[in-house]
């Protein structure tokens, strides 16, 4: 090749890379502007608000409206009860799934494939059509253990993990297949039992996967509002975090200062928690597709 050619790759690849580059910053611009906007409409004095200012930008910040979300009755006790059940779903749903998704690689056994099947299926049916008959069977569920009854933060914990489970043994099972099968084999040579194998060796190879499917679990626990709100009728001590910002929609006149500022308190946690497991999910992402 001459060094014109290679002068005129080396010019094309550096386009396609700067148009690359300006795609993807237009698309992250994209996806960030709703998240700007909330935080700044959070931020914006009420009677801005209330005016219909829609400027871009505020000369005049404000916590008021985080602080009038903060005043709300038990509002500690809605974001304690949000923060309970996601991490119970997320301990709940992926311990279930790992092991699933260990039984379904692993083993052969009856009806396997008619599980695989169903688990499939489990998934494609949509949330909305599946609320009502959950929520009679939540509620002949309550008579027999109360703990995950109606009003109840069991039942929220229950269908969540519900849910949850068909996504991650899916997700899983192509981590669990990517482990040699001859690294089994040795380890019971040396005397590991099933459970040593599955607990000291498979585990940490498959902790990528486990950490993706947590997020994913975090996430939609924790900003559910159809479930909360079916399953918590009148408990109000049992109330999650998004319920708690229904109280700012009033029937007269919304204030979409402390929404806003709530659906702000309701990133952060989503955030931090997205921010400590990026490697791992990213690592994770990538060895489902690679599955």
């Amino acid at each position: 090749m001459s060094l014109i050619e290679s002068t005129a790759v080396v010019g094309e690849r550096k386009r396609v890379k700067w148009l690359a580059d300006t795609v993807g910053l237009v698309i992250a611009l994209i996806v960030a502007f709703p998240l700007y906007w909330m935080l700044l409409s959070a931020l914006k004095p009420k009677a801005a608000i209330d005016a219909g200012d829609s400027t871009p930008f505020t000369t005049s910040p404000s916590v008021s409206s985080f602080l009038r979300v903060l005043e709300v009755n038990d509002f500690a006790r809605y974001f304690m009860n949000s923060l309970i059940v996601a991490l119970a779903v997320v301990l709940v749903s992926t311990i279930l799934a790992f092991l699933a998704a260990v039984a379904l690689t692993r083993y052969q056994f009856k009806l396997r494939t008619t599980l695989l099947i169903t688990i499939l299926v489990a998934q494609m049916v949509p949330i909305e059509a599946l609320t009502i008959p959950m929520f009679f069977m939540m509620r002949q569920a309550g008579q027999v253990i109360p703990a995950i009854g109606l009003n109840h933060l069991g039942s929220l914990v229950v269908v969540h993990v519900g849910f949850a489970i068909p996504f991650a043994v899916w997700m899983l099972r192509g981590f669990v297949a990517a482990v040699p099968v001859e690294l089994e084999e040795a380890a019971r040579l040396d005397g590991a039992s099933g459970f040593t194998f599955v607990r000291t060796i498979l585990f940490p190879l498959v902790a990528p996967g486990v950490v993706a499917c947590s997020v994913f679990s975090f996430i939609s626990t924790w900003n559910d509002f159809l479930f909360a709100k079916t399953f918590i009728i009148s408990a109000q001590e049992n109330q999650t975090l998004p319920l708690a910002i229904l109280t700012f929609f009033k029937p007269d006149e919304n204030d979409w200062g402390a929404i806003m500022a709530g659906s702000v308190i309701m990133t952060i946690p989503v955030l931090i928690f997205f921010i400590a497991v990026q490697r791992k999910l990213v690592s994770g992402l990538a060895g489902a597709v690679k599955g």
